[in-house]
């Protein structure tokens, strides 16, 4: 089936961490840590977690979304049956080089970060 403009999806579930705790899954690489504001993340690590597998694209088909501190993902278009579900992640400019996309996005900028970062590391990469 499916899924119209506007849909939400899934919620992005897991134990809710304070800053120390975050701080500690951090030094752990733990790649499923959402922001849930400035004072918790979520860890969705967790095998009860399905929306830990929705990957990055610089040309997503879905957005994440706050809703009464939970973390839901929202289809940002009509996503066809079987098509794959992806989010940009927005991480921040630092360190970006050390986080590479392959979303195979004709746009894409080769580095996983917030589309407001796009035309900065297209800059840095001379690509403008």
């Amino acid at each position: 089936m499916d899924l119209r403009k506007g849909q939400r999806i899934i919620e992005y579930i897991g134990p809710k961490l304070a800053k120390a705790k975050r701080q500690e899954e951090g030094e752990r690489d733990n790649p499923y840590l959402f922001t849930l504001n400035e004072d918790y993340e979520i860890d969705g690590s967790v095998m009860w977690n399905p929306a830990r597998f929705l990957n990055h694209c610089c040309v997503p088909n879905c957005e994440a979304a706050m809703v009464r501190q939970c973390i839901w993902i929202y289809a940002l278009r009509r996503i066809h049956a079987g098509e794959e579900l992806t989010y940009n992640y927005g991480y921040h400019l630092a360190g970006y080089e050390a986080r590479p996309c392959h979303c195979g996005a004709s746009t894409c900028v080769g580095y996983m970060v917030a589309e407001k970062h796009f035309a900065t590391v297209r800059r840095r990469q001379g690509k403008v």
